[in-house]
């Protein structure tokens, strides 16, 4: 595959968007073909898939297992459908959240079984690992406020109790100190610019541009 995976990890309101549209133009700019995706969501069955996962059902929650089965189908279908044929194509993929997240959240923030959680995360992607994985490290109380400011309301996980959140943002920790020559933290709690001109440096630094 000649094309490269770099994904934007961090806990919810870090800034990820923002950070993936500037990347994006900036790539661009230097005449790379780019494509944008998320997880879950970035195909069609992922778009439902995705609605499941985040609408919010008081009477009827989504048990932790369940939640992350779908999750991982989500994955599956998207690493056969976009990230591979793209990456193949010789393209840049910029993806919001891979596989570090189910680990952070379903396995630090829910307490399910690591174990399980590598065995699925490695079927669902047959083994695809990021080239690039680039965390936007912010405090978990800025970062929700951050999303309370937002006039879309917030997802179910988003809803979660601060316990769940800071509990993910250790997985984060943790795994950004676990794989140092993959995960590269970022202070997400600079300017955007500062932020962004950090990432450039890392994405030439680490894919040697």
């Amino acid at each position: 595959m000649s094309g490269k995976l770099i994904v934007f990890e961090g806990v919810e309101g870090c800034g990820k968007t923002t950070q993936m549209q500037l990347c994006c133009q900036w790539l661009e700019s230097l005449g790379i073909s780019v494509v944008v995706t998320r997880e879950p969501g970035g195909t069609e069955l992922g778009l439902d898939l995705r609605r499941l996962l985040l609408e919010k059902s008081e009477d009827k929650p989504v048990a932790a297992v369940t939640e992350l089965l779908l999750y991982a189908a989500d994955r599956a279908q998207h690493v056969e459908q976009e990230l591979k044929p793209n990456l193949a194509a010789g393209k840049y993929i910029l993806c919001d959240r891979y596989i570090d997240s189910t680990i952070a959240y379903q396995g630090y923030g829910r307490g399910l079984n690591m174990s399980l959680i590598e065995q699925l995360n490695y079927i669902a992607t047959a083994g695809l690992t990021s080239d690039l994985t680039i965390w936007l490290d912010v405090d978990v109380e800025v970062g929700l406020s951050r999303k309370r400011g937002d006039a879309a309301g917030l997802d179910r996980i988003e809803q979660e109790a601060i316990a769940f959140h800071r509990r993910v943002q250790q997985g984060y920790s943790q795994l950004a100190a676990t794989h140092t020559s993959r995960i590269v933290p970022v202070d997400g709690s600079l300017n955007k610019e500062t932020v962004h001109s950090l990432i450039q440096k890392i994405v030439r630094q680490h894919l040697q541009m």
